[in-house]
């Protein structure tokens, strides 16, 4: 590479360069500053009142803010007004080397300065001129609005408002009575034929209310303008009589600013609302169609439909909060985010029996553990299904009694459900009876059949059929076990069961044996046939099948 021509471009790059810095810095000097009147428009001012009223306003320094300087110009002026010795005449502006002085007899009130005279653009003279005719009148309004003859005139003033606030309170309050008695006698269910939109009740809640809302605004504005006049005859508080508008509206103006600053935050917030809503139809009307049949899914039981859709359902709301929570008006503020936490904390520690509970309220239905109107046993709890919730489940036991489980409880116990096989297949009851080793087996079983097939309410198809559990020490236990589709009248089935066994074991002279054994007795314990219907038993109009030599009967 030809070294002279490198170096040839380096000093062109550097001549380039400086001539940039040099247009920049001429660029600087030449910039004009910005002009002194635009910089004490900006400076803070602050107002200079004297009861209530703006006498002017004063500029501050660093070491004396426009605040404190006012405060200060304030108190002096009330000093002098308040003095009965100064007159108002006697307020005079006193020229000096970049000052004037504003005084009171000896006192200096205050001080008008160049800068005071720049940023109101007139000369100091002219500016102290103006300052000294306002602090003259109000000197003169001060003492005007203590004298007696005022404060006399205020006070009557203060009354009549008192006196005229009364009377509008009870022109409104009857008013209102008469309005609302009005609208009771006239406000009639909105109808379309036969179609009742809104009833009368609902209807009737809506206007009172809404008559209660413009009752509360007439009333407060009635007491905003009593306040203010009030307070506007007084010396005292003539200041805070100024203010009663701003107390009432600025809440008012500041909801207002922010409904306008947040107009685009607020029409996302409605249209993803909308979408939401019509997303949460849709859901509905699938799953709808789940439950009733007209749509199948595999291995999808249409009872799943309901809890299925309340998940979905909160997944879909808790999404559209996250998407929200940006947009929401304050919920970049600490507040707003101080309170979530709060709630947060709240829920964390006070619902963690409850989560559980719902969560195991949604195992059990995906389990399908239990239905409203089966019959189920829980624990030591025995009865049907009337309601499942998301906390518990209430079982009706047979003696009407409602017991409500949590759910959780049902979750780690043991769940018997006796309708959900007796549908298809039929539930089979079963009963023991303890025989002593003289009586054959197959006479019991047989004698146990027959009170069996005599039991109406158990099925013949499948038949029944006996066990022989145990061989004990004295007697042999057999159990019988029958077929049913009832399972609510499982109570009844045992009761006419065990009544056609005692009879059949009658009929035939067999002794159901005792739990405790010591001896046999000298005749078997048995109610002769005879004896069936003493009083006050009542014989049935027919009667019961005669009894049968079951002991040469061949077993099946």
């Amino acid at each position: 590479m030809n070294r002279p021509l490198v170096r040839a471009s380096a000093l062109l790059s550097l001549t380039v360069i400086a001539g940039l810095i040099g247009d920049v810095r001429l660029a600087a000097q030449q910039t004009p500053p910005p002009p002194q009147a635009a910089i004490e428009a900006e400076l803070p001012t602050a107002p200079v009142t004297l009861d209530g009223v703006v006498l002017f306003r004063v500029r501050g320094v660093s070491s004396l803010p426009a605040e404190s300087r006012a405060q200060v110009i304030e108190e002096r002026i009330r000093a002098a007004a308040a003095n009965p010795a100064m007159a108002p005449e006697s307020v005079r502006a006193v020229e000096g080397d970049g000052l004037t002085r504003i005084v009171a007899g000896n006192e200096m009130l205050m001080g008008v300065l160049d800068a005071d005279a720049t940023r109101e653009q007139v000369t100091r003279a002219a500016l102290a001129e103006a300052h000294l005719g306002r602090i003259r009148q109000a000197i003169v309004d001060y003492r005007t609005a203590r004298s007696l003859g005022a404060l006399q005139w205020s006070a009557v003033n203060a009354l009549a408002a008192t006196v005229a606030l009364a009377l509008a309170f009870g022109v409104l309050f009857y008013f209102w009575r008469w309005v609302e008695r009005r609208l009771k006698h006239r406000l009639q269910s909105v109808q379309i034929q036969s179609l009742e939109l809104i009833r009368r009740e609902r209807l009737r809640a809506l206007v009172r209310n809404s008559v209660l809302l413009l009752r509360t605004i007439g009333f407060l504005a009635l007491v905003l303008v009593y306040v203010g006049y009030v307070l506007r005859q007084f010396p005292w508080t003539r200041g805070l009589s100024r203010n009663m508008a701003a107390f009432a509206l600025s809440p008012l103006q500041v909801m207002a600013a922010g409904l306008v600053e947040r107009i685009p935050s607020l029409v996302f917030l409605a249209v993803l609302f909308v979408v939401v809503r019509i997303g949460l139809r849709l859901i509905r009307l699938f799953f709808d169609a789940l439950g009733t049949g007209s749509v199948r899914l595999e291995r999808f039981d249409p009872d799943w439909a309901e809890p299925t859709y309340k998940m979905v359902r909160i997944a879909v709301i808790a999404f559209a909060l996250v998407v929200a929570y940006p947009y929401i008006p304050g919920s970049q503020t600490a507040a707003f985010s101080g309170i979530t936490v709060f709630i947060g904390v709240l829920f964390s520690l006070g619902s963690t029996s409850a989560i559980a509970n719902i969560v195991a309220g949604y195992m059990l239905t995906y389990r399908r553990a239990l239905k409203v109107g089966e019959r189920v046993k829980i624990g030591e709890a025995f009865g049907d299904v009337i309601e499942t919730t998301l906390q518990a489940t209430h079982l009706r036991t047979i003696k009407n009694e409602e017991i409500i489980i949590p759910n959780s409880q049902i979750l780690a116990s043991e769940v018997v459900n006796y309708s959900t096989l007796a549908r298809d297949q039929g539930l089979i009851l079963h009963t023991e009876v303890g025989i002593g080793y003289e009586t054959p087996w197959r006479q019991v079983e047989a004698m146990l059949i027959m009170a069996a097939d005599r039991t109406a309410t158990l099925l013949k198809d499948p038949r029944p059929f006996v066990r022989q559990l145990r061989l004990a020490d004295f007697a042999v236990t057999y159990e019988i076990n029958a077929y049913c589709h009832d399972v609510q009248a499982m109570g009844q089935i045992y009761t006419e069961l065990h009544r056609n066994i005692l009879d059949c074991f009658n009929e035939h002279g067999v002794q159901i044996m005792t739990p405790a054994y010591e001896g046999d007795p000298s005749e078997p314990k048995v109610v002769a046939q005879k004896d069936w219907y003493m009083s006050p038993a009542a014989a049935p109009t027919s009667a019961p099948p005669a009894a049968a030599d079951l002991t040469t009967r061949k077993p099946a």
